[in-house]
């Protein structure tokens, strides 16, 4: 075998073991930091800690763990220690009530102030819920282009191809703009695989899971009914959701059904990322179908959340769907991202980051100043920081807050924050387009796309755009009138 061809299977094997550690689950820096931030006394397994993560499981993953007794051996020794963090008990000096049960999270949540009822006809609730599919996707397209990058190379690759502040959607860079982007060394170059969203590469909307989740949700409801269980989406997505096209919490869970370990044990077992963002983007048909009736949308988020995510990793999502149903009826920004975090647990992280970033706003804060708080608080640099739900939630909660009436402004805000691009994009331009309406959205976010939108689910290949908004809209008008 030429050298060449001996680099080439090596990068290979290294991208199929980092595949491995994310579906395994085998992520030990992200389990301490998770672990230790959700309140577990870590005392008892901190050298074990130490000791198995002095051996990297990265590009060597493969050949250490599949290539003898030593690795297998380490890989038996990770999972055992995974297993023994979700026994340990929570630490005496933790102030957080986080529970992941329906029931203690009711118990946990505040009074809701009473909100409008939603009053419109069939058709202005349908014109509604096409304007948070399309916001949505436009969101996503703005946003998935830069995912991965840090807010300093944002910057950069947008200046460098005349997009700086952003104006419209990516464009793939030429030559001599990639060379002069890759001589300024951003930290977080884009990966090979964003390139099918340069609007000037793409026939339409790609696939992203950040749309496939919404028509999941669509699905859940059609399928099973208004009284699906956690049981009924885990089905949908062995039915639905090849494994390639899901990621971290989403992908272990996935990984948990196959082995026999259903919801709400899926969420828990050997998982990592149970906070991270994942469920956050999976709100958005609950909120559509619910419209006014923010308990009763965030009641079928948690349904859904609760098979991959625990405690804030589920608020995530209740508090998404909350302020989506909320949205139809209430006025002001504040008032639908209160009336979200009414559905969560009062004493949880997730309320109290969101509920600062409400009251520096309030205190006259611009969004450069609460961004630059939001960083001081999260390392955008790092993985877990930088796809954890709340950081994330921050950014949405300041978008919408600051971006206001402005739909084009709203979601460049949500993109240019940095953390996750696409999936903050995706989210603000949804909600914005249920408060506003599809006749709201500036056309020069949806010519570009040409009527086209493809998901990995089996059951939606490739549509019209129009058409598919129109199908969610009327499978949400479905569901709303059955109440």
């Amino acid at each position: 075998m030429s050298t060449a061809a001996r680099s080439q299977t090596w990068s290979q094997i290294a991208a199929w073991s980092n595949r491995l550690v994310w579906l395994y689950g085998c992520d030990l820096g992200t389990e301490l930091k998770q672990a230790r931030e959700e309140g577990r006394d870590l005392s008892p397994v901190e050298k074990e800690f130490a000791r198995l993560m002095k051996v990297e499981p990265d590009a060597g993953y493969m050949e250490k763990t599949l290539g003898g007794k030593r690795g297998q051996r380490w890989f038996n020794d990770a999972m055992a220690l995974l297993d023994r963090v979700q026994t340990l008990p929570m630490r005496k000096d933790y102030t957080y009530v986080e529970p992941s049960d329906w029931a203690e999270i009711r118990r946990q949540r505040g009074k809701a102030a009473p909100l409008p009822k939603w009053r419109g006809s069939k058709v202005k609730l349908a014109a509604k819920v096409r304007g948070g599919f399309l916001g949505r996707v436009a969101g996503c397209m703005l946003g998935k282009p830069f995912e991965c990058m840090d807010r300093a190379s944002i910057q950069l690759w947008g200046e460098e191809t005349g997009n700086w502040p952003l104006q419209t959607y990516q464009r793939e860079p030429s030559a001599a703009e990639l060379r002069r982007i890759m001589a300024k060394q951003p930290v977080r170059p884009i990966k090979p695989g964003m390139k099918a969203f340069y609007i000037d590469r793409c026939d339409g909307f790609p696939s992203d899971d950040d749309v496939n989740y919404t028509l999941l949700g669509l699905l859940a409801l059609k399928q099973y009914g208004r009284d699906f269980k956690p049981d009924d989406v885990a089905a949908l997505w062995a039915l639905q959701l090849p494994l390639g096209c899901i990621c971290t919490a989403e992908r272990v869970a996935y990984r948990n059904f196959i082995e026999g370990c259903l919801p709400p044990q899926s969420a828990a077992r050997r998982n990592p990322y149970r906070e991270w963002i994942g469920a956050q983007i999976r709100a958005d048909f609950f909120g559509y179908a619910a419209p006014g009736h923010p308990e009763l949308a965030a009641e079928w988020a948690w349904r859904d959340a609760s098979i991959s995510h625990v405690k804030n990793g589920i608020y995530g999502e209740m508090w998404v769907a909350a302020m989506l149903a909320a949205a139809f009826v209430l006025p002001t920004w504040p008032e639908i991202i209160r009336a979200g975090l009414a559905q969560i647990p009062k004493k949880s992280r997730l309320h109290e980051g969101v509920s600062r970033i409400l009251a520096e706003h309030a205190a006259g804060a611009d969004f450069d100043a609460i961004l630059a708080s939001i960083h001081r608080e999260w390392n955008e640099l790092d993985q877990h920081d930088w796809c954890h739900t709340i950081s994330n939630a921050q950014v949405v909660a300041a978008s919408l807050l600051c971006g206001g009436d402005d739909f084009s402004e709203t979601i460049k805000l949500s993109v240019t924050a940095g953390f996750d691009t696409d999936c903050n994009g995706a989210t603000c331009g949804s909600l914005w387009g249920i408060r506003h309406g599809d006749a709201a959205i500036p056309e020069k976010w949806l010519q570009p796309l040409k009527n086209r939108i493809r998901s990995n689910l089996r059951d939606y290949p490739l549509a019209a755009l129009d058409g598919l908004a129109d199908e969610v809209a009327a499978e949400a008008v479905k569901v709303a009138a059955a109440r």
